[in-house]
Order: C-alpha cells, then structure tokens, then sequence
C-alpha cells in the first residue's frame, strides 16, 4: 500500500506514535495498519536499526507482523485515551495506576549494554545499548520505551491538539509563549487562515 511519508511534528515520539494514525490533508490515513506499515514507522521513526528490521522482517511471516502491528494499534489507541484523559494540566502519582499495560510491556524487554567501538563519540570504546529481537513482538519494546519517555519527562500540560479542522494531530507545545496552536503552520495554520479571510469577507458582502 502506498503511505505518504509518516508525520513527526509532535516534538515527542511518544505523542508522534499516536498520530501514525491522522487526517492531516482530509484522508484519514494509519501507518501501521499492517506489518509492513509498522517496520516502516518504525524505520522513518529511527527506533530500530535498519538491519535488525531487515533481519526480523526476514525471519517473520507476513501474517506475525500483522499480528504485531495489530497489538501496535490495539497499544495506540489505549495511549491515546491515557494521554487524552490527562492533557493540559500536570500529571500526579494517581495517573500511576493507570500505566500498568505499559510496564506489563517494559517487562518483556531483554535490552543489555556492551562496549563496542566508539569512533562515532570520540574515544576508543563506548558503552551502547543493545536488545534481543527474538520475535516480531519485540518490535513493539522501542514503541513502548518511547512512550515511557514522554510520560515521565513531559509536562502534560504542553500537551495539545492542533485546532485545524478534522485533524487529529496531537503535539508537545515548546514554544516559549506555549502559543502553538497548528500540527504545521503550512497546513492547517494556512487553511484555518483562509477560512478566516473567506468568513471576514463573506461578512462584509
């Protein structure tokens, strides 16, 4: 199927997870509604090294991925009635309760450290992070380690939805005024600005 490029606009991967499912231009649009729909998120999202997609995604049946990429939306759409539930204003120690399906799903992760070459930082040798991707289920580990990100270092109150018309977009607002009001000002901030020079001049007719 053919997807235009996933949106990354929400200056929080945890929030960017939730809009691989959006409207940005009118037509509704999923990322992940199959298998292959998730490896390539996952690939644009830069979660998981290209050749450990390559690697799981050569080892997987079609029919797994699906299966994985169902769970995926299944885990999306709880998120986003957590998030939803929460937005615009702190979250406090009671919302704790609420996360246990994320940490049923940190739990199953097998992530280890080892000292590899460290050319890329500077010295000789650094400290990496490293998982085992022993199943297609695994994939969804980054998914949820993202999102165990966002909700403990972002202050739920900078959380919005964009105001244009039918978008779905959720993002994290940094400005300095927390002024954002639009996904992309190309986009929606545009259109809602024409419809507001079309009513002021509908209004003067």
């Amino acid at each position: 199927m053919d997807r235009p490029p996933a949106m990354f606009i929400a200056d929080s991967l945890g929030l960017d997870f939730l809009n691989s499912v959006a409207t940005p231009v009118d037509t509704p649009v999923d990322w992940i509604d199959d298998g292959a729909g998730l490896i390539d998120w996952l690939s644009q999202a830069k979660l998981v090294a290209a050749e450990e997609l390559d690697a799981l995604k050569a080892r997987a049946r079609p029919d797994e991925l699906d299966k994985v990429a169902d769970q995926a939306r299944d885990l999306r759409e709880w998120f986003r009635g957590f998030v939803l539930n929460h937005a615009g204003k702190p979250l406090t120690e009671k919302a704790l309760h609420e996360l246990g399906p994320l940490n049923s799903l940190l739990e199953r992760d097998e992530a280890f450290s080892r000292i590899e070459a460290g050319q890329d930082d500077g010295g000789v040798f650094a400290l990496r992070m490293k998982r085992r991707w022993r199943s297609p289920v695994a994939l969804l580990l980054p998914i949820g380690e993202a999102m165990a990100k966002f909700v403990c270092e972002e202050d739920f109150s900078d959380v919005k939805a964009c105001e244009g018309h039918n978008c779905t977009m959720l993002f994290a607002d940094h400005t300095r005024r927390r002024a954002r009001r639009w996904c992309i000002m190309a986009v929606c901030g545009n259109r809602a600005k024409q419809a507001a020079h079309r009513s002021r001049l509908k209004g003067r007719q």
